[in-house]
């Protein structure tokens, strides 16, 4: 393990030996639909337990446990953490953290888990974020000191996750990127249409089918532990929909007003969608492969975070991939395949752009413009993704990242670890 850090190129790490054994994550469930009431602490045991079963162990094997969620939104979400690992049948003695670095949480909580391996404080970590994005709350702040008369005021914790504060919404950063690269909407809907097609490709061709659990109404139950009762709604049995995917139409697409800028580029349809779910990996070193015989999906070479202008926040992959593939001696055609956030279209493009990205090696399954982007679930999501495919393709080095709202960037840099 070595570490990097410079003022003006960010920060990063290289591994030895660190391997993503397997990983599951639950369908994404559309704003309002089938997840919506379902805690995210729920969705993180579901994925959870999936993970621990795809990779050939027992909870009981599990060292540490590290864990995001952005949005805080269920009662006990203070908890979060530690109960995904006591319902995911990790033993009581293993001690859990949440760890937030917005949309890089999930890419953080692998950094943070083969960090804490490496160290030797673990040989194994289970890694994940959740987010259930509908249940975010409305909320009074300080209404227990009252209010002046006629002032109640509460915010709409969504919208308040979309608005940097300290600069302009994450919309506006890419209508901000789209001006400093001359992208047109035109562009941006044939991205988005690229990304969607080449979902709705990979689902029919069953890649997801190994990716994806089947959800179903349940109790998780764990001796000494109150039982956890999850009940999906009327219907919903062995649920793996994506549904946030609408097959894309560019002439329906071109009539869809701009949402950000009055002659912008971005729209509903070539943005994000906004979903409930979450994902899970088990990272592990190569003393505990060898001695299970495990065979992980990929190993995890080096990470790396930038940091940049707030206001072109969308640019982030840029600095990090530039730095992750500086630190491992590599370029940008020794990369196989891509999979970098589609937290917008014209997001994707600048970055696109300013690192002269083949695009038939990027997202080659479709990205977060297809199935959505539940914040603290997506680097573990593109992290897996990305994994499954390189061994589907046979492609030796892969980069997984992700612009992050307040002008970050997070790449990670996955090795296929049969070469």
């Amino acid at each position: 393990m070595k570490g990097f850090h410079d003022k003006n190129k960010g920060i990063g790490i290289t591994y030895d030996d660190i391997y993503l054994v397997n990983g599951a994550r639950t369908p994404f469930g559309k704003l309002c639909g089938t997840l919506g009431k379902i805690s995210p602490t729920d969705l993180g045991i579901y994925a959870s337990r999936a993970a621990i079963e795809k990779s050939g162990i027992e909870g009981e094997d599990i060292d540490q446990l590290m864990y995001a969620n952005i949005g805080q939104s269920s009662a006990d979400s203070y908890f979060l953490p530690r109960h995904i690992g006591l319902y995911s049948n990790i033993p009581v003695g293993i001690p859990a953290v949440m760890l937030q670095r917005i949309c890089g949480s999930g890419f953080e909580t692998i950094i943070s888990g083969a960090e804490q391996i490496s160290m030797g404080k673990a040989s194994t970590a289970l890694c994940g974020g959740t987010e259930n994005m509908t249940l975010s709350p409305t909320v009074s702040f300080g209404n227990r000191m009252g209010y002046p008369l006629g002032r109640i005021d509460f915010k709409d914790m969504l919208w308040e996750a979309l608005n940097d504060t300290a600069a302009v919404p994450m919309g506006c950063t890419a209508e901000n990127i789209a001006s400093k690269h001359n992208i047109t909407k035109s562009e941006a809907n044939e991205f988005a249409k690229q990304s969607i097609d080449k979902y709705l490709a990979a689902k029919e061709r069953g890649f997801f089918d190994d990716e994806v659990i089947k959800m179903n109404s349940t109790v998780f139950e764990i001796e000494g532990l109150n039982p956890r009762k999850v009940r999906l709604p009327r219907g919903a049995v062995d649920f793996t929909t994506d549904e946030n995917v609408r097959p894309a139409n560019l002439e329906a697409m071109a009539k869809l007003p701009t949402v950000f800028a009055k002659d912008g580029v971005q729209t509903a349809a070539n943005s994000s969608g906004i979903v409930d779910g979450a994902a899970s990996v088990v990272i592990a070193n190569r003393k505990f492969i060898d001695t299970r015989g495990l065979n992980p999906l990929s190993k995890v070479i080096a990470s790396s975070t930038s940091a940049l202008d707030p206001k072109v926040m969308g640019l982030g992959p840029v600095p990090s991939i530039r730095l992750v593939l500086e630190m491992a001696g590599l370029t940008v055609d020794d990369i196989g395949l891509f999979e970098i956030n589609e937290a917008f279209a014209a997001q994707f493009i600048g970055c696109e752009k300013e690192l002269g990205l083949d695009r038939e090696k990027c997202n080659v399954n479709g990205g977060a413009i297809a199935i959505g982007h539940p914040l603290a679930a997506t680097g573990t999501r593109l992290s897996l993704t990305l994994s499954r495919e390189m061994q589907a393709k046979g492609v030796k080095y892969g980069i997984a990242s992700a612009c992050i709202g307040g002008g970050q960037g997070t790449a990670i840099l996955f090795e296929n670890p049969n070469f």
